[in-house]
């Protein structure tokens, strides 16, 4: 039977039992003969007990056909069974079920994996192949197939395939990707692109902090904003961005589309004016003014910028233009305080304190929970824009020079706004929380004539001291007063900190001193035993090393000894040497040996009593001679040891 004919009849027994397995297929096709109708009756259960063994034409009859033949045609009638399909008796077959076929197709340096079903054509690979790879079906050429004249119309059934399978492509109408033309390079640039991940590092001016965000490049610009939001807490309409590329215009771009750099790209952000600190640059010589049609999207921001309800309809008094120094319900402390320096800074000038960016807890860690040499004092500061004491404490006691520099060497600075009554309240609930309510409770009495204040904080080892609460109403010399009284209190805590602290380090030095000299000690302890134990372990090795030695030794010894001739009788008939040998010892030991014998019989004697050759020399007397250099071959007449000879043994160095 034909390979081609075993194949067809393997993928219609396929097709009819529905088994995928190969394997198992060719084995019941085998048990059967290759016989498909007896092979399909003993798999798949009849109702009838009986499938009928006719075969019925694919052309003629009614009952659908399971075989590659799909198409009537003159030749259907031929004898490939492909065409046919046994069917049960008196019953309309059951349609056959399609197949589902896997196919990996390799293009250039990429595989795509392909599942369809057997009833799909050649051209419906290919349209699947045309979106993974970005390559028209009209310059693809799909290779592999075991029928040299497939076409985008052939049935995948009528190829006969098996269940998984490899195919290629061939693109000879493409340039290669060194080579393309600008319009694909650019399609190839910018799928590249959708695939990359991009390095956003944005700046957020405000905050002086910078932010690096890893986005897909199929993210959008808008959607970069909106994360931006959760972590500035800058609502996208009050975001004002520097550094996007010129060419983009809309924020539904993709990163990829926006002509970013790759692989990082600066961006910078920062939140736009408020309506307030707009109309107050515009508008300062106005007391009463009316809101112009072009501000009408202000009005639902103006609460957010703490805009109040007289400035919005325009009775704006002179102390409402000043912006806040804080926004009102601040959440985030750090941004609190950056925006409290900055409009300081634009109030009273650059001359004032450091005041601490972060929050309370942080400023206390930085002043109270360092080494006992580094603590400081921390001073808070708590601004209030109404009362009338205010500018004068700022301006000419906290932005005093000789103040700034006494508070910049020995105290954190940190600040508050009270103006607004969510802040106050916020700030008295960290004051309840870090120095208990009688603190809090003191603080809330001070009316706003009293302020600003200037709190005075120590740390200790139980709780955080209130030194002193220094008034608005005071003067440059009596708050420096006031201020090295406090340092004064500090430097006698700090000192006993600084003494139990030495003590404390030094206790625990010598603990580590006796650790490590414990830790050496093991080791010591360890390395000796570990010395002692390889020491044995050496001796034991040696000891059994010279005794394999002298086994060894002694094995040579006595094959040598019972390899020798015997030794002639001295009534022999041959000549006879007698030779009589000493040990480095001073023993003797005699032997009588055929002149004719070799020399190596003498060595091998000599060997057999414990002086081998490669360790001892052996020695004539008159003359003297190293008999052992002699050629062992040569006989002892013809080096002279007859009739008879005395030697001697000596050790080689």
């Amino acid at each position: 039977m034909a390979a081609m004919d075993r194949e067809m009849i393997l993928a219609d027994f396929q097709a009819c039992t529905g088994i995928e397995n190969i394997d198992e297929a060719i084995t019941l096709l085998e048990q059967n003969n290759w016989d498909l109708v007896a092979a399909i009756n003993g798999v798949i259960p009849q109702e009838n007990g009986i499938l009928q063994s006719e075969f019925i034409n694919a052309e003629t009859s009614q009952v659908p056909v399971f075989g590659p033949a799909s198409q009537p045609s003159s030749s259907s009638s031929s004898s490939s069974s492909s065409a046919f399909c046994p069917v049960v008796s008196s019953r309309p077959i059951v349609e056959r079920q399609p197949r589902m076929l896997n196919f990996r197709v390799e293009y250039r340096d990429r595989n795509v994996e392909v599942v369809i079903e057997d009833t799909s054509t050649v051209g419906a690979i290919k349209q699947i192949l045309e979106n993974e790879l970005q390559i028209p079906v009209s310059q693809m050429q799909l290779k592999g197939w075991k029928s040299p004249d497939t076409s985008d119309s052939t049935i995948l059934r009528s190829l006969h395939l098996p269940k998984n399978n490899s195919l290629y492509v061939l693109t000879p109408e493409l340039a290669q990707p060194g080579s393309a033309g600008p319009a694909t390079s650019q399609a190839s640039t910018l799928q590249e692109s959708l695939n990359q991940n991009f390095m956003l590092i944005i700046t957020h001016r405000e905050a002086q902090r910078d932010y690096s965000l890893n986005f897909p490049g199929t993210r959008t610009i808008q959607e970069v904003k909106r994360n931006i939001f959760d972590l500035t807490n800058i609502p996208v309409r009050h975001q004002v961005w520097e550094g996007w590329p010129a060419s983009f215009e809309d924020d539904s771009v993709t990163l990829a589309a926006a002509g970013l750099s790759y692989p990082c790209h600066r961006l910078t952000v920062s939140k736009r004016p408020s309506p307030a600190q707009t109309r107050e640059q515009s508008e300062e010589c106005t007391d009463v003014h009316m809101v112009s049609d072009s501000e009408g999207d202000d009005f639902e921001d103006a609460t957010e910028f703490g805009v109040d309800d007289g400035e919005l309809f325009g009775v704006v008094s002179s102390a409402s233009k000043k912006s806040p120094m804080m926004p009102e319900e601040a959440e985030n402390e750090a941004d609190a305080l950056l925006q409290f320096t900055a409009e300081f800074s634009s109030r009273y000038g650059e001359c004032h304190p450091v005041f601490f960016i972060g929050s309370l807890e942080a400023a206390f860690q930085e002043a109270f929970y360092g080494k006992a040499r580094d603590r400081k004092l921390l001073a808070i500061y708590l601004h209030h824009d109404d009362s009338v004491l205010t500018n004068v404490f700022c301006s000419q006691l906290l932005c005093a020079e000789s103040i700034v520099s006494y508070l910049s060497q020995n105290f954190i600075t940190w600040a508050w706004d009270v103006t607004r009554e969510a802040n106050r309240a916020r700030f008295l609930s960290m004051c309840t929380r870090h120095f208990g309510s009688v603190v809090a409770q003191t603080i809330r009495t001070y009316t706003t004539d009293q302020f600003p204040l200037l709190l005075i904080i120590m740390g200790k080892r139980s709780s955080n001291e209130v030194l002193n609460v220094i008034q608005g109403n005071t003067t440059v010399d009596d708050l420096m007063m006031r201020l090295i009284n406090a340092m004064e209190i500090f430097a006698a805590q700090q000192q006993e900190d600084i003494r139990d602290e030495d003590e404390r380090e030094a206790r625990e030095k010598v603990k580590q001193e006796q650790d490590e000299a414990y830790r050496l000690s093991l080791e010591a302890d360890r390395a000796k035993r570990e010395a002692q134990e390889k020491e044995i372990a050496e001796q034991v090795r040696q000891e059994q090393l010279q005794k394999e030695q002298e086994e060894e030794r002694e094995a040579i010894r006595l094959s040598l000894e019972q390899s020798l001739p015997a030794e002639p009788k001295e009534e022999s008939t041959e000549p006879v040497s007698k030779l009589r040998i000493r040990t480095p010892r001073g023993e003797f030991f005699e032997r009588r040996f055929l002149a004719s014998n070799r020399l190596q019989v003498v060595f091998d004697f000599v060997a057999s009593k414990g002086f081998p050759k490669e360790e001892y020399k052996l020695l004539s007397t008159f003359p003297r001679r190293d008999v052992s250099q002699f050629d062992a071959t040569e006989t002892i007449m013809e080096v002279k040891l007859y009739p008879q000879e005395t030697l001697f043994l000596e050790a080689k160095e």
